[in-house]
C-alpha cells in the first residue's frame, strides 16, 4: 500500500491504531482495510458490525480528517467452492436435542441482518424442521419456473428453505441416512440463493449421516456448537466439537444457552442448569465463547409465534445477548479465513 504524503502516511497509520485497538486485532489483521486516495481514507470492514459504526465514526474523526466507512464481508471457505454468490457457509450444531439449537439459528440470523448483513437458513433437520414455524411462514411453499430449482422463503428479511416448507406439518419424513442425506443436498444445490453473507445451517442434534455429509461435502467456512450449562449438555457438545475435528472443520465457538434466569423486577441472576459450563468446554477445546443467552419466556413467545424477537424488540436483554454473540460470530469467521486460501472477488463491467 503506497500513501501520496506523508500526513495521508500519518493519519493511515494512526487509523490503523484504532481499529486495532477498537477491534482488539493486531495491526496486521487490519491494515488491510484501509485504502488511501486523493479523497481520503476509505476503510472496508470484512464482517458484519454496523451496529458499532457510529462509535467507531466517532473514534476515527479524532485521528483522521475525510474517512470514509462501510462494510463488505469478506469471502471464506474453499476458493474454488460452488455457491459464489454465498460468501460464508456456518453450520449450527448441537451434540442432543433440547439445548435451543434452532432457536439460536434463527435470533442469530436476525441479529447479523440487525449488523447489515445479507442472511440466509438452511434448515437442515430432515427429521424435525422448526425453522419455518419460528419464521412464521410454516403454510407456504418454495416455487419453481423450471421445475428443477427453488425460490427459498422470504421472512423478517431472511431467506431460508426447508424440508418443512416441502412435506405436510402432519407428515414424518421417515427416511433412511442416505436419503436424508440427498434431501439436504439437494435443498442446498437446488435452491436459488440470492447473494449472501452468510447463509447459516440448522443442523439435527447429534453426529449421524446429515452431519457427516455437510462436513464432506458441503464447503462450510466453520461450525457453532450450542449447548446449555449443565454436564449432560456439555458432554455431547464435546462429541459435536470432535466430530468436526475430526473431519477438519473449524469450530468457530461455542454458544451457552439458557444460562440464567434474570428476574425482571429485580435484577436477580438465578443459574438454573448449573454455572460455567460454556467457559469450561470453550477452554477445554481452545475454541472462543461466543456468549451466553439467558432462559426468558419471551424467546418461547416469539419463536412459537414465528415473530422477530430482534427487530421487534432490540433493546431487550435477549436482543442485547445475540446482538454481541453475533458480532463475534462474524469476526471469528473472518479470523478463520484469513488462514485459509484466499478467494478474489472478480466483477465485469462493460465500458
Amino acid at each position: 500500500m503506497f500513501f501520496k504524503s506523508s500526513q495521508s502516511s500519518a493519519s493511515a497509520e494512526q487509523v490503523v491504531n484504532v481499529l486495532s485497538g477498537f477491534f482488539q486485532l493486531c495491526p496486521a489483521q487490519v491494515k488491510g482495510w484501509v485504502e488511501t486516495s486523493r479523497k481520503g481514507l476509505t476503510i472496508t470492514l470484512p464482517f458484519a458490525c454496523s451496529s458499532r459504526s457510529d462509535e467507531l465514526e466517532k473514534r476515527l474523526s479524532e485521528v483522521a480528517d475525510k474517512v470514509e466507512l462501510q462494510q463488505k464481508v469478506a469471502f471464506s471457505g474453499q476458493p474454488k467452492r460452488a455457491h459464489r454468490s454465498i460468501r460464508n457457509l456456518v453450520a449450527v450444531a448441537s451434540g442432543k436435542g433440547g439445548v435451543g439449537k434452532s432457536t439460536s439459528t434463527v435470533n442469530l440470523a436476525l441479529a447479523l441482518q440487525a449488523e447489515g448483513a445479507r442472511v440466509g437458513i438452511l434448515d437442515a433437520d430432515i427429521y424435525g424442521p422448526s425453522i419455518p414455524i419460528m419464521l412464521g411462514n410454516s403454510q407456504e411453499h418454495p416455487t419453481s419456473s423450471d421445475n428443477k430449482h427453488m425460490q427459498p422463503l422470504e421472512a423478517h428479511g431472511l431467506v431460508a428453505n426447508s424440508i418443512g416448507y416441502l412435506v405436510s406439518k402432519d407428515d414424518a419424513a421417515i427416511w433412511r441416512g442416505p436419503m436424508a442425506s440427498r434431501a439436504l443436498q439437494q435443498l442446498l444445490n437446488e435452491t436459488l440463493w440470492p447473494e449472501l453473507d452468510y447463509l447459516l445451517i440448522d443442523l439435527p442434534p447429534g453426529t449421524g449421516d446429515i452431519q457427516l455429509t455437510l462436513a464432506q461435502q458441503i464447503p462450510v467456512s466453520g461450525a457453532v456448537v450450542v449447548t446449555t450449562p449443565q454436564n449432560i449438555a456439555l458432554a455431547d457438545a464435546q462429541k459435536a466439537i470432535a466430530m468436526f475435528n475430526k473431519v477438519n472443520v473449524p469450530v468457530l465457538g461455542v454458544l451457552e444457552n439458557m444460562s440464567y434466569h434474570q428476574c425482571e423486577k429485580c435484577g436477580h441472576k438465578e443459574y438454573l442448569f448449573a454455572r460455567d459450563g460454556g467457559e469450561h468446554i470453550s477452554s477445554h477445546n481452545q475454541v472462543p465463547l461466543l456468549g451466553h443467552i439467558p432462559l426468558d419466556i419471551h424467546i418461547r413467545e416469539y419463536t412459537d409465534s414465528g415473530k422477530a424477537l430482534i427487530t421487534e424488540r432490540p433493546d431487550s436483554p435477549l436482543s442485547q445477548a445475540y446482538g454481541a454473540a453475533a458480532r463475534q460470530l462474524a469476526l471469528e469467521l473472518y479470523l478463520h479465513s484469513l488462514k485459509a486460501p484466499q478467494a478474489i472477488d472478480i466483477s465485469m463491467q462493460n465500458d
